[in-house]
């Protein structure tokens, strides 16, 4: 007796065939898992066997049925849940863990391309037109997206491929839709493209993102995603308060090692005696003169009482506020365009950051979230995180992200927070996985250890300063072996 070759298989009008299924039922070798449906595996379950096979069973039961609806606009669907068809009749076949939902409609090919075996799927322009159809809900499951769904996805493909693309999408729709007559549908993608591009109201926009969008504002959603999660992260931990009073002498010293070590993270290493002589006794070393002015220019903005005295208090102060100090910052590197956003896209390793479009937008809904927070600690780490993560200039962000930082706790009168070199990996690992999985947990705890260990610092006197850092493993680079040790 011949064996099926597949899993699946499906009932003949042949009789030779129909025998052959009878017989092998017969003998154990299949069983039926749905109408005119069977299986060679014995054991497993209908539900998996038939989601597994799901397109090739669409296919043999609806030859040319067309992928449409959520179902094409999700791009697949879930074990249990329903699979829109688009066919010549209307008609729900519940099977075992899939339900398919034939929706009698516009069976032309146009806006379609094909799919497996003999199926088509809607085109990207008939997607939206479909799920702008009127869709009555029966009980949890409606053949379309909520209106809101297909605004982000057009949000998204201005954002991503620009104003043209999305009116070059505006002119396919209208073409397709009158030639499968979906007039009325094309008029509401209409209005919601308009608005997006800001030349209709955006009264009719339902997605915060898209009104922003209209608005001039446009901002990164993932990125407010990540703020989102730090900002409960912070309101639900007891944080730290650690006082610091900084006299002059004490303002001098640690607002050097501030300085120092911020720019040693970003790549300007000097061994600090170097670097004290060129901040205290100004002497740049002649063949490092950019980075000699990166490290004074630093000490100057983190010493400065008044500056270091003045956060925000609106989104136009903050955006003011960044530019101004990158300026000063990156005075010395003109090719790097001091106190302007950028207008390429910069990453780091695999971390692609916010686009040049949605840089003030993303700022401005950071700093939404940053006034709501009360505790000076919270306040810094939020700052510190927005500015790092929109990366608003071409360079020197790490920095002016610290500065931010330090500018809320000394206004505070609260302990500066500075990374020392051998903690540097711990800084990047952190912001890394907030960055990447949302965990703000890590993070937090990064930013409590290295300001204790600031705090424990004897900051007025320079020479037991240097003394407690070399003690601690503070100058030492991650990969000498040893760890930050907190002094007693």
């Amino acid at each position: 007796m011949k064996k099926f070759s597949s899993e699946i298989v499906f009932s003949s009008k042949n009789n030779r065939e129909s025998k052959q299924i009878s017989q092998q039922l017969k003998a154990g070798l299949l069983r039926k898992i749905a109408p005119k449906i069977y299986t060679t595996k014995l054991e497993e379950a209908a539900s998996e066997i038939i989601y597994r096979n799901r397109y090739q069973i669409i296919s043999h039961l609806f030859p040319g049925a067309i992928i449409s609806h959520r179902t094409a606009f999700e791009g697949d669907v879930k074990p249990g849940g329903s699979l829109f068809l688009t066919y010549s009749q209307r008609r729900n076949l519940s099977l075992p863990g899939l339900t398919i939902r034939l929706i009698k409609g516009e069976f032309s090919k146009q806006g379609t391309n094909p799919f497996l075996e003999t199926l088509y799927i809607s085109c990207y322009e008939r997607i939206l037109l479909e799920n702008l159809q009127l869709s009555r809900q029966r009980g949890n499951v409606r053949k379309t997206v909520d209106k809101a769904a297909v605004e982000h996805r057009l949000e998204t493909l201005c954002r991503i491929q620009g104003e043209a693309e999305l009116n070059r999408l505006r002119d396919r729709a209208k073409t397709l839709a009158a030639s499968i007559g979906m007039i009325p549908e094309f008029h509401q993608l209409d209005e919601i493209i308009g608005a997006i591009l800001g030349t209709r109201s955006n009264e009719v926009l339902k997605t915060a993102s898209a009104r922003a969008r209209a608005q001039g504002l446009p901002y990164d959603a993932e990125r407010l995603e990540r703020f989102m999660s730090l900002h409960a992260a912070l309101r639900s931990t007891v944080l730290p308060i650690r006082q610091l009073s900084e006299t002059p002498t004490i303002l001098r010293n640690i607002a050097f090692f501030d300085a120092y070590f911020s720019n040693y993270i970003e790549g300007t290493e000097f061994a600090p005696e170097e670097a004290a002589n060129i901040v205290f006794k100004n002497r740049p070393l002649e063949h490092r003169h950019a980075d000699s002015h990166d490290i004074i220019a630093t000490y100057n903005i983190v010493s400065n009482t008044l500056e270091m005295c003045s956060p925000p208090d609106s989104p136009e102060i903050f955006e003011m506020l960044l530019k101004k100090r990158h300026a000063v910052l990156l005075g010395a590197r003109k090719d790097k365009r001091p106190g302007e956003f950028k207008e390429i896209v910069n990453r780091a390793g695999n971390t692609v950051f916010v686009s040049p479009e949605l840089v003030r937008g993303t700022l401005a809904k950071g700093f939404e979230l940053y006034q709501l927070l009360d505790d000076p600690f919270a306040r810094a780490a939020f700052i510190m995180f927005v500015v790092s993560e929109v990366h608003p200039f071409l360079d020197g962000n790490g920095r002016l992200a610290r500065i931010m930082m330090n500018g809320d706790l000394v206004f505070a009168g609260q302990c500066r927070i500075f990374i020392p070199t051998v903690f540097r990996e711990d800084y990047l690992l952190t912001l890394r996985r907030l960055t990447r999985e949302g965990d703000a947990g890590p993070y937090i705890k990064m930013l409590d250890k290295a300001q204790e260990f600031v705090s424990k610092i004897d900051f007025d006197n320079y020479d037991n300063a240097v003394k407690m850092l070399y003690a601690s493993n503070a100058f030492a680079k991650h990969d000498e072996g040893v760890y930050l040790k907190m002094p007693v």
